[in-house]
């Protein structure tokens, strides 16, 4: 199994394409032995988010790690943001820039094509064909794209991000009453600081799937993982300390599910 589809009842899909942290066995050989700690992984996003199943949204959970294949790239593979540094659809780095792979064992372009194939395809036709059903069920359907990052990566970004980080496409991918629901939902909490469009405006998902002329409306959110975990020790889940981040994502959830298109 390569990922996990809950089927909800709501017109609202919840993805965690970075959750993954599954590597095969003849791939993680080739890899460097730190690389088998996974941790560029968006630390534990399917249970800080779990509770959209209980509330009826579809919930999409890959089992394998970004470092197999990057499910929020384009198969083209063209950087996500221009002038800056960025990690591929099969990375080769970590995000420090440090290579993944042992000398000679980074993929080729077939390697490369037959990933897209066996673990990016999969997902993409179930994102695809989850919002079809629920569009065809509703008129519409959301996307939720949910993520996670270490506050301060120097080589992918300057300076500390806000804990928060929504992204739209600058408004976009998403009706701007689906926008503008969310920014009321992080005003409204100040625990956690917060921007919406700023280094982080969306993957491939979010721009891809965020086509609101035609029903799909899309939204990522960029935790933190000071926002939800000890960045010391990110592998380790604690519920308690999570706690205060997943109610801001729950209202967040809770209000798109209210959400009409007029």
């Amino acid at each position: 199994m390569i990922y996990k589809l809950d089927e909800g009842h709501l017109p609202l899909l919840v993805s965690v394409p970075h959750s993954g942290r599954k590597l095969p066995p003849a791939l993680a050989s080739r890899m460097v032995p730190r690389a088998l700690e996974v941790e560029d992984t968006d630390w534990h996003v399917e249970k800080l988010y779990d509770f959209v199943k209980e509330l009826g949204a579809s919930f999409l959970v890959p089992q394998f790690s970004r470092y197999v294949v990057d499910l929020n790239r384009p198969p083209e593979d063209l950087p996500m943001y221009a002038g800056a540094n960025n990690t591929t659809i099969c990375p080769t780095t970590f995000f420090n820039g440090d290579p993944l792979y042992l000398p000679d064992q980074i993929p080729d372009q077939s390697e490369i094509d037959e990933r897209i194939k066996n673990y990016w395809k999969p997902y993409h036709h179930t994102i695809a064909a989850e919002l079809t059903r629920l569009r065809d069920l509703y008129g519409y359907a959301i996307l939720f794209d949910g993520h996670s990052i270490r506050g301060e990566v120097p080589w992918l970004f300057e300076g500390r991000l806000p804990d928060l980080n929504l992204g739209t496409v600058n408004g976009r991918s998403c009706a701007s009453a689906v926008r503008e629901r969310c920014v009321d939902v992080l005003k409204l909490q100040t625990q956690f600081s917060h921007v919406t469009d700023g280094r982080f405006k969306g993957g491939y998902i979010t721009r891809h799937y965020g086509r609101p002329d035609q029903g799909w409306h899309a939204v990522q959110m960029e935790m933190t993982w000071s926002s939800y975990l000890d960045e010391a020790s990110p592998p380790h889940w604690d519920p308690v300390r999570a706690e205060p981040a997943r109610r801001v994502m729950k209202g967040l959830i809770e209000s798109l599910s209210q959400w009409r298109p007029d």
